[in-house]
């Protein structure tokens, strides 16, 4: 569904929206800000910028990142990288950014103009979030535990390396968890099967139809296989 007409702000009226908390903003500023790459705004046919909420905020952030911190343009344009890849800002510059896991206390959160991001890692930020040695890393790519997609790593591949780093001090190796990786495909398997007879109706309502399936497949696995693993457990002791 298409965004409504009114929700686009011209950039008279983004001005008019800022001035109460930046007097000194200008339509040239906000052009400025737009040339470094800090914002993007939609164009009409004829040419005239198409401001939306979410960049309303984005401009919101640059002008008081500048004003009550006095962060350079490359620095802040970093910081918006890192909120658009689901991170939290590095405290200083060219320190690692990390996984955002709440939103920010205050009036304005920079992760209201965030909308659903997914995370994005690169190498080092992964490494430093999931407490990982770079070995260990390369190591669960080569078994297939881990993928990067493109330049990152997902949210995905935080979890199972947090994962491996907490089984990693019982002594157990990557090399050692290529069990769960086969399991997990099998499992994978048999969800596809049932969800692509529902992906190939053409009804309006069957992808959102087999994306509850496959959300509730991948419910019930994961508490079957904890149920299986406690079950043997049991039998242990």
């Amino acid at each position: 569904m298409g965004v409504p007409a009114r929700a686009y702000l011209s950039i008279g009226e983004v001005l008019s929206k800022l001035r109460g908390d930046f007097p000194d903003v200008t339509i040239s500023k906000i052009r400025f800000l737009e040339s470094e790459g800090l914002i993007d705004p939609q164009r009409t046919p004829s040419g005239y910028r198409k401001f939306t909420n979410s960049d309303l905020d984005r401009l919101r952030y640059v002008l008081t990142a500048q004003r009550d911190q006095y962060l350079p343009l490359k620095v802040i344009k970093d910081n918006l990288d890192a909120l658009d890849r689901g991170l939290q800002p590095a405290a200083t510059p060219g320190a690692i950014a990390a996984p955002r896991l709440a939103t920010v206390d205050g009036e304005f959160a920079p992760s209201n103009f965030i909308q659903d991001s997914e995370l994005r890692l690169s190498r080092a930020e992964l490494l430093e979030a999931s407490a990982l040695d770079d070995k260990q890393l390369t190591e669960l790519e080569s078994y297939g535990l881990i993928s990067i997609r493109g330049r990152y790593y997902g949210s995905d591949a935080l979890s199972v390396a947090k994962a491996v780093a907490e089984i990693a001090a019982f002594g157990i190796e990557a090399r050692h968890l290529r069990a769960f990786k086969t399991a997990a495909d099998r499992e994978v398997g048999l969800v596809e099967q049932v969800i692509t007879p529902l992906l190939r109706q053409k009804s309006s309502d069957a992808k959102a139809r087999a994306e509850e399936v496959q959300r509730e497949l991948a419910s019930l696995s994961v508490r079957l296989h904890a149920a299986l693993v406690a079950s043997g457990l049991a039998r242990l002791r």
